[in-house]
């Protein structure tokens, strides 16, 4: 499937969160805030 994907430029949207705010991604998963899928910035690791 990912190299279906990948032949064919198919691709997810995504937000780009930092590690310090997945307390308030939470919070938006529980509320049904969120149109794309969360994706943890692991630079953001302290």
């Amino acid at each position: 499937m990912l190299d279906f994907c990948g032949e064919h430029h198919i691709v997810s949207d995504i937000e780009m969160i930092d590690m310090q705010d997945i307390n308030d991604a939470y919070e938006r998963v529980t509320k049904n805030d969120v149109k794309y899928r969360f994706v943890i910035d692991m630079a953001s690791l302290k």
